[in-house]
């Protein structure tokens, strides 16, 4: 019954609300199928209510949605969105390879997804005023299910300290002690948010380099022990150092068609591209080190490709 909107007077308030508690309970969990599920739980609990006897309708559904969003998260049954080498590989280190042609099970592509970049600038997010960035998503999840909330609430939603330890079960003193600690941690992974874009800042410049046919400028951006590994319906084909993949990616560029979606696999920086029809044509994922792409890998299997639940171009 996700996502059902219900009907009446007492339904029309809660639709008021509704976008608001989705947005909220999307930045706890993570999950907008959790998100709409929570949202849903918190309207059946209201046609219990007697909603005339609720003084605060906001500030009530924001209490419900926030304690159904804290139970799913320390249950662990939130449905998150897994970067596609999660299920693949081990944690990716500095130089490793990407290696999208062996999964323990061809079964398992059908239910992996490949995160789709998505940075709204600073200006946008105040604009928006309930929007956050993919990667703020990301170092929340690293947060214990009370700071989490804590922080969430608070810093994205203006909820005051005193309510929100009203749903935690703490005195507001103490929440505000929690989402401190959780801003820590969250200020703290700043930088490696930063080494993000800067990683894909390089992608973005061979990329271009590779469109244009610009040789001394795709040398620039590769390592010059560089690995380009290509997983196609004939095999597995690998290219080593950066003049042979510079003059390897100076053709492909040039030939290169359809739309691309920016993506993040494995907690790289890659590429989709799709051709007009909506067929996906290839996927790319980049290791970048200091400045110059080490390592690339490319699945340009239709086969493959077309079992991947995979975000299309908008």
């Amino acid at each position: 019954m996700s996502g059902t909107h219900p009907a009446g007077p007492i339904a029309e308030a809660f639709e008021e609300h509704r976008a608001r508690l989705t947005a909220v309970a999307y930045r706890v969990l993570g999950s907008h199928a959790d998100a709409d599920d929570a949202v849903q739980e918190a309207w059946l609990r209201l046609s219990r209510q007697d909603a005339g006897a609720i003084d605060n309708l906001g500030g009530w559904l924001t209490t419900v949605v926030g304690r159904i969003s804290l139970d799913l998260l320390r249950s662990g049954r939130t449905r998150r969105t897994v970067p596609l080498d999660d299920r693949l590989t081990a944690p990716a280190r500095q130089g490793d390879v990407i290696d999208l042609a062996n999964p323990t099970d061809p079964t398992d592509l059908a239910d992996l997804a490949v995160t789709i970049d998505r940075n709204p600038a600073p200006e946008d997010l105040v604009a928006l005023g309930e929007s956050i960035g993919l990667a703020l998503l990301t170092v929340l999840d690293s947060l214990r299910p009370d700071e989490r909330l804590a922080f969430v609430l608070h810093d994205v939603f203006a909820v005051p300290h005193g309510e929100t330890g009203a749903i935690l079960g703490k005195s507001a003193d103490a929440t505000k002690m929690l989402t401190s600690r959780a801003r820590r941690k969250v200020r703290a992974a700043q930088h490696p948010a930063s080494a993000r874009r800067r990683q894909r800042e390089v992608v973005q410049a061979f990329l271009a380099a590779a469109r244009d046919g610009r040789f001394e400028q795709l040398l620039q951006v590769l390592h010059p022990e560089v690995k380009f590994t290509v997983h196609s319906p004939n095999g597995r084909f690998v290219t080593l150092g950066a003049t042979e993949v510079a003059t390897r990616a100076r053709v492909a560029g040039s030939a290169a068609r359809g739309h691309t979606v920016t993506v993040t696999v494995n907690g790289r920086p890659g590429v989709i591209s799709w051709s007009e029809d909506g067929t996906p044509l290839s996927l790319l994922a980049f290791t970048v080190a200091d400045g110059r792409i080490t390592g690339i890998t490319a699945l340009i299997d239709p086969a493959r490709l077309a079992l991947m639940d995979l975000p299309h171009p908008v």
